[in-house]
């Protein structure tokens, strides 16, 4: 997507205790200053408590997960009698639908109602399994939505992981804007021409098998079909953190471009900031710099689509730090 074309910022959900709303259980919150201050200006927060919104008080009893990891229960701390179950899931279920404008969403860690991963779930013996689970309200709601870019804020502040996060919440606005627009065989296609370098350092493997469904498209193929199956095929793969050797395994071959319009020297800079990179001595930074740099002077209509050279905002430096 060519962000500076982009139509709006994209709505991101979010846990509504990280955004200093006074909704925990004691009437406290969670501020995620990274959410505010980096992320803040590019991103239209919808803040969510399912807690709140299920009829739960502000104080209120700590609520927690129970009985079988696989399939646990939510119940008071206290009153173990209460069973909040059902209710997150249904909400969980409501909200999917009813957010569907969004582009992400970023969860509160080890919540039992939005807990993405590793939420404690307790035993009769009154300590927790050594298997954790996913919080009742966030499961129910990625079920619904399994293509969505989802993360908790614990996790963004991992510099690999905010990126990878923050590039599928960008790749799924583009999506979103190309089915308002209207999704054709053509549309389809220059859409992956635009990702393919960014689903080959993300995933090769599925950069191949994805080519490979758009290879086999027919004329007779109706592309609404084709395009979920390619969409959810999409962002599952780009759920997988590109690591330095698919990174400059994509450098290499952008730079393949440029050869004909390249000196020796400026050749053999390229492949040694592509080296030192692969073998963490800069951060992706200084590469993307130097391709786009020479991309400036040497213009290649092909590469300057790709969403790989830049998938984000240029200022909020996600690739300064990997």
């Amino acid at each position: 997507m060519n962000l500076s074309q982009a139509r709006r910022k994209p709505r991101l959900a979010i846990s509504a205790c990280l955004t200093g709303m006074d909704v925990r259980f004691n009437a406290g919150h969670k501020n995620s200053e990274l959410c505010h201050e980096l992320l803040g200006e590019h991103f239209d927060w919808v803040p969510v408590c399912p807690e709140v919104a299920i009829g739960l008080g502000i104080p209120r009893e700590p609520i927690r997960l129970v009985g079988d990891p696989e399939n646990p229960t939510v119940t008071g701390t206290r009153d173990s009698s209460a069973d909040f179950t059902a209710p997150l899931r249904a909400y969980g279920e409501r909200m999917a639908d009813e957010l569907g404008d969004i582009c992400g969403y970023v969860f509160m860690q080890k919540s039992p109602s939005c807990g993405l991963e590793r939420v404690k779930v307790y035993q009769d013996n009154g300590y927790p399994a050594a298997q954790g689970a996913r919080g009742a309200y966030a499961q129910a709601f990625c079920a619904s939505r399994p293509d969505l870019p989802v993360e908790e804020e614990g996790r963004l502040h991992d510099p690999v992981l905010r990126e990878n996060f923050i590039s599928r919440v960008y790749a799924y606005a583009d999506w979103q804007q190309l089915l308002r627009e209207g999704l054709s065989r053509g549309a389809l296609v220059r859409f992956h021409s635009r990702y393919k370098y960014l689903l080959m350092a993300h995933n090769p493997q599925a950069y191949r098998s994805i080519g490979k469904l758009l290879g086999s498209m027919t004329r007779d193929d109706d592309p609404q079909q084709i395009g979920t199956r390619y969409f959810s095929q999409l962002m599952q793969a780009l759920r997988r953190c590109a690591s330095r050797g698919t990174h400059g395994n994509v450098l290499q071959h952008l730079s393949g471009y440029l050869r004909d319009g390249l000196g020796q020297a400026d050749k053999a800079e390229l492949k040694q900031v592509i080296n030192q990179y692969q073998h963490g001595i800069v951060p992706l930074v200084v590469p993307m710099t130097l391709l786009k740099h020479h991309l400036r002077h040497h213009p290649d209509p092909y590469l300057m689509q790709q969403a790989y050279l830049q998938p984000h905002p240029e200022n909020l430096g996600l690739r300064n730090a990997i």
